[in-house]
């Protein structure tokens, strides 16, 4: 079938990268997903020190930083590769969301900031957080929210109360989206901080229990209560009021991240059907491959595939060219499209597997749980599907509202 050109130095990466997950995390069954997190942590530092050493640490990083330097449009199929496996960005240190934390710090961040905290963050020394969905307020709309940061003499005091805050388990610190001008407008209104996790006000209340898995370290998603919480004034992220900004900058190229990893989990997922469907007897010399139902998933899982990779390629060279803001009907258009793609190839793979499907056997069972989420995370498919409504009616002269 047809795929996007890969440029020369990011085909040769990802062969690399494949490589090294065939060779040795998707045939060891210890790293078949990260239900076990925080017992497998030992064998996958191992790991990243074995990604490090073959130079394919942190692609999306500049160099100066420790990474390969590939632009959006690069890592894009980057991000594909490593998909494969639950495990794969981390042990690259490309996870989220470390990897918007990294950007954001990378492009807003202060020379001190940057030092104290992308430093180590680029090493792989630390792991971070982002706190800013809150259970009190609808998460699809990220202007509404109760958490405020007073300035105190030359400390900011935040109060407030967040959920899913990914990765909070372990991590060294969190960037907060809090208020820090209640009386600007909608999007002048919240700022990014950061917090320490060991700092007096910090309380890590509980990991989620996601699909009856509250999971641990990395692989988690906390509950979190900031009271009294007294940080540097010198922990402002940009300038005053810019959170909502910075946060549409942040899930531009996370999006791009995001999408092509869930391309990259319909690869592994595809594969794995195929596999099953060649190989499986329904009788003595009748392969599951024949029946024709198999064959139409076969070949829808392929083609919805091709051409959602073909969308995300596209809209990474559209972020490159015009910047997330001008590329907003087109990453709302991807996060939907792929997510829902995403769900029918998992179900299909799990399908054609029967009761193997849905053991922890095989990485299926993980992904359908776990990333039903993509539906819903990073603004529902409800939100971002009315946004491209909306840019395509104002051809028409119709002004949504």
């Amino acid at each position: 079938m047809l795929r996007p050109q890969i440029p020369e130095r990011a085909a040769a990466v990802v062969e690399r990268i494949r490589d090294f997950l065939d060779a040795h995390v998707l045939s060891d069954p210890d790293l078949s997903g990260p239900e076990r997190f925080r017992e497998i942590l030992p064998k996958l530092q191992k790991l990243r020190a074995k990604v490090r050493e073959a130079g394919l640490w942190a692609p999306f990083l500049p160099e100066a930083w420790g990474g390969l330097g590939l632009p959006l449009t690069e890592f894009a199929h980057v991000s594909e590769a490593l998909g494969r496996s639950p495990l794969g960005h981390y042990l690259f240190n490309c996870q989220a969301p470390d990897v918007g934390n990294m950007e954001v710090l990378l492009e807003f961040g202060t020379p001190e900031q940057q030092q104290r905290w992308l430093k180590p963050l680029a090493a792989g020394d630390i792991r971070s957080c982002f706190s800013m969905t809150e259970p009190e307020f609808a998460g699809s709309n990220p202007v509404h929210m109760a958490t405020t940061a007073v300035l105190d003499g030359d400390e900011w005091v935040i109060n407030g109360h967040k959920w899913f805050t990914t990765a909070a388990d372990g991590a060294a610190f969190a960037i907060v989206m809090a208020i820090t001008d209640p009386d600007a407008g909608p999007y002048d209104r919240a700022s990014m901080i950061v917090v320490p996790t060991d700092t007096p006000g910090f309380e890590l209340v509980r990991n989620i229990s996601i699909m009856g898995t509250p999971g641990a370290d990395h692989a988690s998603h906390a509950e979190i209560r900031y009271t009294n919480c007294r940080v540097p004034r010198a922990n402002l992220i940009g300038p005053l009021g810019s959170g909502f900004t910075i946060a549409q900058k942040r899930l531009g190229p996370g999006r791009i991240h995001h999408c092509m990893r869930w391309i990259g989990i319909c690869e592994r997922a595809f594969e794995l059907m195929c596999e099953r469907a060649a190989t499986r007897e329904l009788a003595p010399g009748r392969l599951l491959g024949t029946r024709q139902t198999i064959q139409n998933w076969i070949a829808e899982s392929r083609v919805e595939i091709d051409a959602a990779r073909y969308l995300v390629v596209e809209t990474a060279r559209r972020i490159d060219e015009v910047g997330s803001s001008g590329a907003r009907a087109e990453i709302s258009a991807i996060k939907f499209h792929v997510a829902g793609v995403l769900q029918r190839v998992v179900d299909r793979a799990i399908q054609v597997h029967g009761a193997l499907g849905i053991t922890d056997d095989l990485p299926l069972a993980w992904w359908y749980a776990h990333e039903r989420g993509a539906r819903i995370y990073d603004g529902p498919d409800e939100v971002h599907k009315t946004v491209v409504a909306r840019n395509e009616l104002k051809r028409y002269g119709v002004d949504v509202r």
